[in-house]
C-alpha cells in the first residue's frame, strides 16, 4: 500500500463482529478516536466511529473515508471503553453497541451544535374564574397546579402531559401567570432528616471514590430525601448527578422535587423527540446540565464531570433491555461508577436478589431505612382463603365487606390486579373451546369498550364472536379476571363511589394519568383498580386499604425469578397503604394462603423472604449463585430454530472442556410461538463469569439462515 495512505479502524453499525480499515486521502488531518466518520460500506454509506488511528498492519485494500463529521470525539474515551467492555461482556458487535450509545439524531449525522435554550419559565395560578368548567383540558391544568400547591416550571408541566400552547392560552385568559426566575429565586430547603436518613446521608457523603451503596428503605421511608441530600455536596463541588428511574410515568413527580430543590434539571426518555434527546445529551456533555433524570438509555449519556449516580427502584425489570443489545442499565451504572471512581447509590424497598447477594459478599455497603417518615405505621397483612368461596367478579364476600368498611371510614381503596382487559379468555360452555391467538401460543384477552379480543403478545385484534368456532354454540363465557372486569364488579357493588382504573389501556399519556392522580390526591373516598403501574412510586396518603386480587400465579410459576418479582410487586403495591397518619391494611386473596413463600413474605417481610429465596437459589445453583446466559432462536420453521441451537450446543460443548459448565436444552420457550415464529432457547450455566465468557466466545459467528433470528442474552431476566 502506498505510504501516503493513512489508515484508521472504524466500527460500523452492522451486526458484524469485525472492524474495518479505511484510509484518508491527501493531507487531511487524522480524525479523533471516537469521532463519527461517513464511510462507504457495501453499496451504501454509513456513519461509523473511529476506534483506532494507529493501525500497525492495515488491510491491503482499503476504501477512502467520505467525510469526518466531528473535530473532536463524539464518544469520549470513558464511553468508548464502556462500549468495548459491553461488546465483550454481552457478545455483541462493537459497531452496534456504539450505535446504541449515540442518540438517534447523532447516528444520522446531526450537527453537534448546542442551540440557545430559553430561560426556564415558571407558572403560577391567576384568576381561575375565567376558566369554563366545560373546558376539561384547561381544568386539568388548573387541578394539577392546585394539587402541586406551588409554582411549576414549564418543563414539569410539559412532562406531566400538557403543552406550551395550552399554557399560553391560559396565560392569555389570565388563569395562569408566567414568571421568569432569576438566579436568586428561592428553592425548597432540605427537610430535617430522621436519624436513619442522617446516617445514610453521612455514609454516602463520606465516600471517597468508587463505592456502591444499597439503600434498602421501606415504602414511605424517605429514600428520595436521602437522594437529594446526598446530591447537594456533589453539586456544590461543581459536579453532575445522573438519576435513573424505571418508568416515564415517574419522571414528572421526580422532576418536580428535584427542580424545586436544585433548579433546572434535564430529562431523557423515549417520549422526547430525537432533537430534544440530542440537545440534552450535548448539554450534559458540555457540563451545562447539573442533574439528569432518565430512564434506561440515559445510562449512556456523556458528562463533563459526573460525581454521583443514583438508581431508583434498582430491582425494576425495565432496567433490562429485552431486545437487540440486551444490557442491564443497573449493572452498567456499576461499571461506569467504577471507571469514573465515583459513588453509586442503588435504592429500593425490595432490592433484587443480585443486590442482596452483593451486600452479603461485601461488594456493596448496606444502608437501611426501616421506619416510615413522619411516624406512619407499616400496613398490616391479612389473607383470604378463596377455596370453596363463590366469587363475584373475582371478589370474595370477605373482601367486599372489608372494602365497604374502609370506604365508610372515608378511606381510599387500591385494588391490584396485574392483568389488564376484562377476562383472560373466552370459553364455550358447551364444548370447552377457548379463544386463542392464531399466531401465538396465547389466549386472546376479552376487552370491553370497545368490545374485542386482543392478543397481549402480538397485538392482533378480533371482533367478539357470537358463536363458538368449534361447535357453533352461542353461550360463550368470559373466564378469569382483568382490570376491566374488576372495575365493572366494583362499580356494581359500590355505586356512587368514584372509581379510577389505571392500566396501559386508560393511561396512554401522562396527561391521562395525571388527571386521574389529581382527582385521587384530593383525598376523598374512592376506589383505584389497576396493574403494576399503581405499584411504582406514587404517593397516595389517603389510601388505607390495598387489596391483592390473586397472588398465586407468580408463586407457582416455573420461572425461577417469578416468586421474587411477585413478592416485590406485592410489597411495592402494599406500600401505597397507610402512608399518612391513618394505619393501612393489605388483604391478599389466594387459593393457597398457606404457601410458604407467601407466608414468609407476610410474617418476615421482604428481607426474610429475600434471604430464604436467595438460599434456595444458591442451593439450586441458579443466579446469582452462578452466572447464566441464554441463546434464543426463532423462525417460522420450528425445526430450523431447534437445529440451529443444537448446532450451537455442539459448538459450545466442543470449545469448552472446562468442568462446571452446563448447557441445557434446546427447549421450546415458555411462549413457544409468537407472531407465527417458533421459539427455542438454550441455557448456559457456569461456575464463574470468566468461564461463562470463554464458553460463549467459543461459539464464534455461527452460520444462520436468513429467515432465522437468534440472540445471546447474558444475565437474562425474562425467560420468555
Amino acid at each position: 500500500m502506498p505510504d501516503h495512505k493513512r489508515v484508521v479502524q472504524v466500527a460500523v453499525p452492522r451486526p458484524l463482529h469485525s472492524v474495518y480499515d479505511y484510509h484518508i486521502d491527501g493531507d487531511q488531518a487524522l480524525p479523533a478516536v471516537g469521532a463519527r466518520l461517513r464511510v462507504p460500506f457495501g453499496r451504501s454509506e454509513v456513519i461509523g466511529i473511529c476506534i483506532n488511528t494507529a493501525v500497525e498492519t492495515p488491510h491491503a485494500k482499503t476504501k477512502a473515508i467520505v467525510a469526518i463529521l466531528d473535530d473532536d470525539a463524539a464518544i469520549a474515551e470513558e464511553l468508548l471503553d464502556l462500549a468495548q467492555w459491553m461488546s465483550s461482556y454481552y457478545h455483541y458487535p462493537l459497531g452496534e453497541v456504539l450505535g446504541t450509545i449515540l442518540p438517534s439524531a447523532a447516528r444520522k449525522g446531526a450537527d453537534f451544535t448546542i442551540k440557545p435554550e430559553p430561560p426556564p419559565d415558571v407558572w403560577c395560578l391567576g384568576d381561575l374564574t375565567v376558566v369554563s368548567p366545560r373546558a376539561k383540558t384547561q381544568q386539568a391544568v388548573i387541578e394539577h397546579m392546585q394539587q402541586a400547591s406551588s409554582a411549576q416550571t414549564g418543563d414539569a408541566l410539559i412532562e406531566a402531559g400538557f403543552n406550551r400552547a395550552m399554557l399560553r392560552k391560559l396565560e392569555e385568559s389570565g388563569a395562569l401567570k408566567r414568571q421568569v426566575p432569576d438566579a436568586e429565586q428561592a428553592l425548597d430547603t432540605a427537610l430535617a432528616p430522621t436519624p436513619e436518613q442522617d446516617h445514610a446521608i453521612s455514609q454516602i457523603n463520606a465516600a471517597q471514590g468508587f463505592d456502591v451503596f444499597a439503600l434498602e428503605g421501606v415504602t414511605g421511608s424517605g429514600k428520595t430525601e436521602v437522594y437529594l441530600q446526598s446530591m447537594a455536596p456533589v453539586l456544590n463541588a461543581g459536579k453532575q448527578v445522573l438519576v435513573l428511574v424505571p418508568e416515564i410515568a415517574l419522571t414528572p413527580q421526580t422532576l418536580a422535587r428535584f427542580q424545586n430543590r436544585f433548579g433546572h434539571t434535564g430529562m431523557l426518555h423515549s417520549a422526547l423527540t430525537d432533537q430534544q434527546r440530542l440537545q440534552t445529551w450535548l448539554r450534559c456533555r458540555a457540563g451545562e446540565l447539573r442533574i439528569l433524570i432518565g430512564t434506561r438509555s440515559a445510562v449512556f449519556t456523556p458528562f463533563a464531570a459526573l460525581g454521583l449516580i443514583i438508581v431508583d427502584e434498582e430491582h425494576d425489570s425495565s432496567y433490562k433491555q429485552q431486545e437487540g443489545l440486551r444490557y442491564s442499565a443497573r449493572d452498567l451504572t456499576v461499571k461506569r461508577a467504577q471507571s469514573l471512581d465515583i459513588p453509586l447509590l442503588l435504592g429500593s424497598a425490595t432490592p433484587s436478589l443480585e443486590t442482596v447477594y452483593n451486600v452479603q459478599r461485601g461488594r456493596y455497603r448496606h444502608l437501611t431505612l426501616l421506619e416510615r417518615a413522619g411516624g406512619a405505621l407499616m400496613p398490616s397483612y391479612h389473607t383470604i382463603d378463596l377455596r370453596g368461596q363463590t366469587l363475584r367478579g373475582g371478589l370474595s364476600a370477605t373482601l367486599i365487606r372489608v372494602i365497604r368498611s374502609h370506604l365508610n371510614e372515608a378511606g381510599q381503596v387500591l385494588v391490584y390486579l396485574n392483568r389488564r382487559g376484562f377476562a383472560p379468555t373466552l370459553l364455550c360452555k358447551a364444548c370447552g373451546w377457548q379463544s386463542v391467538c392464531p399466531d401465538c401460543d396465547a389466549k386472546l384477552t376479552l376487552h370491553r369498550q370497545p368490545e374485542q379480543l386482543i392478543c397481549h403478545h402480538c397485538n392482533l385484534r378480533f371482533g367478539l364472536p357470537q358463536n363458538c368456532e368449534r361447535c357453533g354454540h352461542d353461550d360463550l363465557l368470559p373466564v378469569g379476571m382483568g382490570t376491566q372486569r374488576a372495575e365493572e364488579a366494583l362499580g356494581e357493588r359500590f355505586p356512587g363511589i368514584p372509581l379510577y382504573r389505571i392500566d396501559r389501556d386508560t393511561t396512554r399519556s401522562n396527561i391521562q394519568l395525571n388527571q386521574q392522580l389529581t382527582q385521587i390526591q384530593r383525598g376523598k373516598p374512592c376506589i383505584m383498580v389497576g396493574t403494576q403501574m399503581l405499584a411504582k412510586g406514587h404517593h397516595f396518603p389517603a389510601v388505607t386499604l390495598v387489596a391483592v386480587i390473586n397472588a398465586d400465579a407468580g408463586f407457582l410459576s416455573p420461572d425461577f425469578r417469578a416468586p421474587e418479582r411477585t413478592a416485590q410487586l406485592i410489597v411495592q403495591v402494599a406500600g401505597r397503604a397507610g402512608r399518612a397518619e391513618r394505619p393501612g391494611q393489605v388483604w391478599v386473596q389466594s387459593y393457597q394462603p398457606e404457601n410458604p413463600l407467601l407466608q414468609r413474605l407476610i410474617e418476615q417481610g421482604y428481607p426474610g423472604f429475600a434471604q430464604a429465596e436467595l438460599t434456595s437459589r444458591l442451593d439450586a445453583g441458579l443466579p446469582p449463585a452462578q452466572p447464566m446466559a441464554m441463546l434464543r432462536a426463532e423462525a417460522f420453521d420450528a425445526p430450523m430454530a431447534r437445529d440451529f441451537l443444537l448446532q450451537c450446543k455442539t459448538q459450545l460443548a466442543g470449545s469448552s472442556s472446562e468442568s462446571g459448565v452446563q448447557i441445557l436444552g434446546p427447549v421450546p420457550a415458555p411462549m413457544a410461538r409468537l407472531a407465527k415464529r417458533s421459539r427455542f432457547q438454550l441455557v448456559i450455566l457456569a461456575a464463574n463469569r470468566p468461564q461463562l465468557h470463554r464458553t460463549l466466545a467459543g461459539l464464534g459467528q455461527p452460520k444462520a439462515h436468513a429467515n432465522l433470528r437468534w440472540s445471546i442474552d447474558v444475565d437474562p431476566y425474562d425467560a420468555m
